[in-house]
């Protein structure tokens, strides 16, 4: 049983893979997803992960806000003439562990007045960083935890996208004390059959790091 309710799945930038990384930890540990806003609904975050994982119907539960408008949720809500208030949002009911996919990067904003920090923070979630290796990602992913830390957020470990670079790792691992847990590759293709296999590589690790 997970010794939590829900985790953020928080990112170092937008695009970073924090949605494929939420469906295959969501096949892992057999956790549901949950993206509160979605700005864009051409290519919903939500409709990905459903169509990745095992009974995804029952799994991945309906967005709290639908934006039309495929950019940062404060700019698409005022476009709609819409208020996002992410104290009244209506949480999915579930006896599972709930993965909270946020938007963006740690700072991004999730309202006019507030990022996915402050979310974070408000609902006292503990986070999983999903990182990637290119030039700058060692700033940005320092950065990104230095943020975390500050508003006090507990954070379970990072998940690298992508490529591995054993440099860069080891100093971000070194210098923040944040360990990475798990790896995700960029699939080529995309399948269900892709993330099942690579769940089940790293399901022990992110059991022993999220599970009871």
């Amino acid at each position: 049983m997970s010794r939590y309710k829900a985790i953020a799945i928080v990112g170092i930038h937008t695009g970073i893979g924090k949605t494929i990384s939420s469906a295959v930890i969501a096949e892992a540990i057999g956790a549901d997803y949950w993206k509160p806003v979605q700005a864009g609904l051409e290519e919903r975050d939500t409709a990905t992960v459903q169509r990745l994982i095992t009974n995804g119907a029952a799994r991945v539960h309906p967005e709290a806000v639908q934006l039309s408008m495929a950019a940062s949720p404060h700019t698409a809500a005022a476009a709609a003439c819409i208020v996002i208030d992410y104290t009244l949002f209506q949480w999915p009911v579930t006896d599972q562990l709930l993965l909270v996919e946020t938007a963006g990067g740690v700072l991004s904003p999730m309202t006019a007045t507030a990022t996915m920090a402050d979310f974070v923070a408000h609902n006292n979630l503990p986070a999983l960083l999903v990182s990637q290796n290119y030039l700058g990602s060692i700033n940005h992913t320092v950065l990104s935890i230095e943020v975390l830390k500050g508003r006090g957020i507990p954070i379970l470990g990072i998940i690298m996208n992508g490529p591995q670079d054993q440099s860069s790792e080891s100093f971000i691992e070194q210098y923040t004390g944040v360990p990475v847990i798990a790896r995700i590759p960029q699939f080529h293709p995309l399948t269900v059959q892709a993330v099942a296999h690579r769940a089940a590589e790293i399901q022990t690790k992110l059991c022993d790091a999220l599970i009871d």
